[in-house]
């Protein structure tokens, strides 16, 4: 069974940065593609980045490109999600998750099998 676990989330200022962590089941990472979603309150779960596991192509959302990266560990065991020059709008809660998405749903909740608990990211004007 795929466990996932986010940490790195917190209070930063407007224009800082963070980076969040996914543990996850050895090797996880070495047979699923992972993805960072986000959900702000009142809003749906929102797609932010994901890195395709044949050939490690990345796919951002546009509200964060260029300022989101995602990369992961050679061991496939976690992944992270470099976040700079965060905004006030960035603030929610991060999920980090898995699963082996056709190219058309690779952006989409569907697409994705095991979800983490998520992490709170909090950013101040």
């Amino acid at each position: 069974q795929v466990q996932l676990a986010e940490s790195g989330g917190g209070l930063v200022q407007d224009g800082g940065s963070l980076r969040l962590s996914c543990a996850a089941s050895e090797g996880t990472f070495a047979t699923y593609s992972p993805a960072w979603f986000r959900q702000a309150p009142g809003k749906e779960r929102e797609f932010l980045a994901a890195r395709r596991l044949s050939g490690g192509t990345t796919y951002y959302a546009d509200s964060v490109k260029g300022r989101f990266f995602i990369s992961g560990d050679a061991a496939g065991n976690t992944i992270y999600l470099q976040m700079d020059v965060l905004r006030p709008e960035d603030t929610a809660v991060y999920y980090c998750a898995a699963g082996r998405p056709i190219l058309s749903s690779i952006r989409t909740m569907r697409g994705y099998n095991y979800w983490g608990q998520g992490t709170q990211v909090t950013v101040s004007s």
